[in-house]
């Protein structure tokens, strides 16, 4: 089984806004990384990205939503670019926000859709959207691709790939355990050190179920485990893991 990481753009925004306490006058520019797990049988698409207009026209791409505006937007080579889509068994989506989802539109028909059920539920909701910024746009037409799974589940049913409830970012969020030595966190911290100081961004459902979440992935990296953070520029390189 092999995974391999691949960086789609750049996410940029103030410091503080990634991380509470930090420096709001700074800028701190992000990578926003996407994952590809290749077995004998499935390649597993973990996260898809940016939707281009996002980057491009992202007033018109999100009808003006004015969170948009607090980030800068920028491309990478493009999913389709950087692999075959047509080749993708499985796509997992760690959560909804648009630079993990947005790629969704880019994906041929045929792969399903793998979320947790609380997540879909949650960006089908108007509270629950509003709050936890979710931009529909990006997900809506898929919605006959999703199989919504509910807490932690062996994805392939031979225990190679699990995926790990870690809510507390999104309402929804999960992880992806692959084998026992590496774990694609998500969002449950932006940076590798948030699984010890909790430093978590200015927005999230829950901040205590996200600290729950992040002692989860702590205790799986003081066991020997690989966990990769969500954006950390020092540790988000692209290539095979």
């Amino acid at each position: 089984m092999n995974t391999e990481l691949l960086v789609l753009g750049w996410i940029t925004a103030a410091a503080g806004v990634w991380r509470r306490d930090d420096d709001m006058e700074r800028q701190v520019r992000l990578p926003i990384p996407a994952y590809v797990i290749e077995t004998a049988e499935e390649r597993i698409l973990v996260d898809t990205g940016l939707h281009p207009a996002a980057a491009e026209d992202p007033a018109g791409r999100y009808d003006g939503a004015d969170g948009v505006r607090a980030f800068r937007l920028e491309l990478a080579e493009g999913l389709g670019e950087q692999i075959d889509l047509t080749t993708i068994t499985k796509v997992v989506l760690t959560h909804l926000h648009f630079d993990h989802a947005g790629g969704l539109a880019l994906l041929p028909p045929s792969a399903p859709i793998v979320v947790q059920r609380r997540e879909w539920e949650a960006g089908l909701d108007v509270a629950a959207v509003a709050r936890n910024f979710y931009l529909p746009v990006d997900y809506a037409t898929v919605g006959e691709r999703v199989t919504l799974v509910d807490g932690d589940h062996d994805l392939l049913g031979d225990g190679s790939i699990r995926l790990l409830l870690t809510p507390g970012h999104t309402p929804g969020h999960q992880s992806v355990r692959v084998g026992e030595r590496l774990v694609l966190g998500g969002d449950v911290t932006h940076f590798a050190s948030g699984l010890d100081d909790h430093r978590f961004p200015i927005f999230g459902d829950d901040i205590d179920a996200q600290g729950a979440s992040a002692d989860r992935l702590r205790a799986l990296r003081d066991a020997g485990a690989t966990v990769l953070p969500g954006h950390d520029p020092a540790v988000l390189e692209p290539g095979p893991l």
